[in-house]
């Protein structure tokens, strides 16, 4: 079992910057791969970021391309989602995600571990 706790949501304005905080517990030794989706009201769940146990590879949705990056520090067990230049329609609850293998899937129903969630809103 792995645990996450995210940090780091709040209000923020259009254009302005957000950096979401995963901290992981549990059985993280063996490595994991991870990531972040987010989920808007009446909206499915969807794919925003992966990163590989190693931090060698990392994924984005096509939307979040060029504005936001993920990262890692495995000696903290901490998982990175840094946004910049965020948009009214980044507005969701973001979820951190993980899973024994070597990449995790961008499809939500398919990822085995899960955070709470942390609320971002961005103002026009």
């Amino acid at each position: 079992q792995v645990q996450l706790v995210e940090s780091g949501g709040g209000l923020v304005q259009a254009g302005g910057s957000l950096r979401l905080s995963c901290a992981a517990s549990g059985r993280t030794s063996s490595g994991y791969a991870a990531g972040w989706f987010r989920q808007a009201p009446g909206k499915e769940r969807e794919f925003v970021a992966r990163i590989t146990w190693s931090g060698g590879s990392t994924g984005y949705a096509d939307s979040v391309k060029g504005r936001f990056a993920i990262s890692r520090d495995n000696a903290k067990n901490t998982v990175y989602l840094q946004m910049n230049s965020l948009k009214p329609e980044d507005t969701a609850v973001y979820y951190c995600a993980a899973d024994p293998e070597l990449v995790l899937s961008s499809i939500w129903y398919r990822v085995h571990y899960w955070g709470q969630g942390t609320q971002v809103t961005v103002s026009a």
